[in-house]
């Protein structure tokens, strides 16, 4: 009798092994695709629907929660408001002055509007008149300033500034708030940016964003020196004039 090598031996083994394999999956298929054969009849289909019962996208909501519940608020948002009937003081308020509401007040201004224009008033050639304020700044922003361009903005302004600042997709360098000398560092360095490639400063163009009188922090912004910087690093100037109009400068202008 001859004698065989072990490696024929595994050989042999490896052979089986992998047959074996094949049988079992060759089997498996066949079960599953026997099992895909075999259609359900609509009677089936039927109990199975009417058998599934889903579960909720989100908890069911009760119905004492105020969503469901809303109240509404009745009139102008004067300093008072009136909900469902009854007569509250309105904290929420920005109308300082209780200018709103006030008929004489409503009436002057249409008249003044409607015979004069709203530039004439405003002591310039031309002006937009908004009639909701978030709106105003929000869009003004990025109809001048957008991609490629550099903004330089307190870090207290407004919300509607910033909603302005990310429509615009403009670069923003925040600078300290009311900090003249940090406003300055940030407008050198990009002053040494334009010098290193003087093609780009060609199309960037730069702007100052603040607040007349800012809403977060009520004080107000330094004029005088943002001006000067205007001049001196050829900026254009943002200002939100949202709470200081009609309340800071000569006639409120």
């Amino acid at each position: 009798m001859g004698y065989l090598p072990d490696s024929f031996h595994y050989y042999i083994e490896t052979l089986l092994v992998a047959l074996l394999v094949w049988v079992l999956l060759k089997n498996r298929s066949k079960r599953q695709q026997e099992k895909l054969s075999k259609k359900l009849t609509e009677r089936q289909k039927d109990e199975l629907i009417a058998e599934w019962n889903p579960e909720p996208l989100v908890p069911e909501t009760p119905q004492e929660h105020p969503v469901l519940n809303p109240k509404y608020a009745d009139g102008k948002m004067t300093k008072e408001v009136t909900i469902d009937g009854e007569t509250y003081l309105n904290m929420a308020s920005t109308n300082f002055l209780s200018f709103i509401g006030v008929k004489r007040i409503e009436e002057r201004a249409k008249q003044t509007i409607f015979k004069y224009g709203v530039g004439s008033f405003m002591g310039c050639e031309e002006a937009v008149l908004y009639s909701y304020g978030f709106a105003t700044v929000s869009s003004a922003i990025p109809a001048y300033a957008k991609k490629g361009d550099v903004i330089f903005v307190d870090e207290g302004v407004n919300f509607a500034i910033q909603k302005g600042l990310q429509a615009s997709r403009s670069r923003v360098e925040y600078f300290k708030h009311n900090d003249m000398e940090d406003l300055e560092r940030l407008l050198l360095e990009q002053e040494q940016r334009d010098k290193k490639d003087p093609k780009k400063a060609k199309s960037v163009r730069r702007f100052i964003v603040v607040e007349g009188l800012y809403v977060n922090h009520a004080d107000l912004c330094p004029l005088p020196k943002i001006i000067e910087f205007k001049w001196r690093y050829k900026v254009r100037v943002f200002i939100d004039e949202s709470w200081s109009f009609g309340v800071i400068g000569k006639t409120g202008r």
